[in-house]
């Protein structure tokens, strides 16, 4: 685990792109380092989900309270039940000194990005289009309908992709991983974000400046 602030790094990306493979695995390698964020939702526990694991489960009057109080990050309503991203868990873990992953689609990452400016923002792909339609393809667990659907997302994704800090091609599982670390490593080295230790700097240099 990191001694200064930690990072919120969140992932975007393709369908098929791997990003949950990458964060279980960065998870897996790296477990002093980073911490999942954990999302809230207002949907029951599934058998073998834990409060706090899986999700917060909270009551939509709990979930809406929470977000009219500016404590979500970003939420939005899918199939009658609201999910979202609690802001004290990820803050506190932030505190702690873990580099947070969040993995969200794109309007919630931009939201994100507009409440902590220094969010590091990554977007996960495939290294070409043919991987995506043969990823998708390969699941076996989708009809050609929903991957025309999944297509064509990805294309009006590929709009927003400049939007994030970091393109991430997720071609060997290993080398993506040992990339996405290291990228997220470095970002702790900018200046933007040794204000501190900088200031600190200063002082220490002033007694030797007449």
């Amino acid at each position: 685990m990191n001694q200064n602030k930690g990072i919120l790094v969140v992932f975007s990306g393709f369908a098929g792109s791997g990003k949950g493979t990458i964060m279980k695995e960065l998870m897996k390698r790296y477990p002093e380092t980073y911490a999942l964020s954990v999302s809230a939702t207002t949907r029951d526990p599934r058998p073998g989900e834990e409060e706090g694991r899986e999700y917060f489960f909270k009551t939509e009057e709990e979930f809406l309270a929470l977000a009219h109080e500016n404590q979500m990050l970003e939420f939005a309503q899918y199939v009658g039940h609201y999910y979202g991203t609690p802001r004290a868990y990820v803050e506190q873990k932030l505190e702690e000194g873990y580099d947070v992953i969040l993995e969200i689609e794109t309007q919630g990452a931009l939201k994100v990005k507009q409440l902590i400016p220094d969010a590091l923002l990554m977007f996960v792909t495939p290294p070409d289009a043919d991987t995506v339609f043969s990823r998708l393809t390969g699941r076996g667990t989708e009809d050609e309908k929903t991957i025309a659907r999944r297509m064509a997302k990805a294309y009006d994704e590929a709009d927003i992709m400049c939007s994030y800090d970091f393109w991430v091609i997720n071609d060997d599982l290993d080398t993506c991983v040992s990339e996405v670390h290291s990228i997220i490593q470095n970002e702790h080295a900018r200046t933007c974000r040794k204000k501190a230790q900088i200031k600190q700097m200063k002082q220490q240099l002033s007694s030797y400046v007449k």
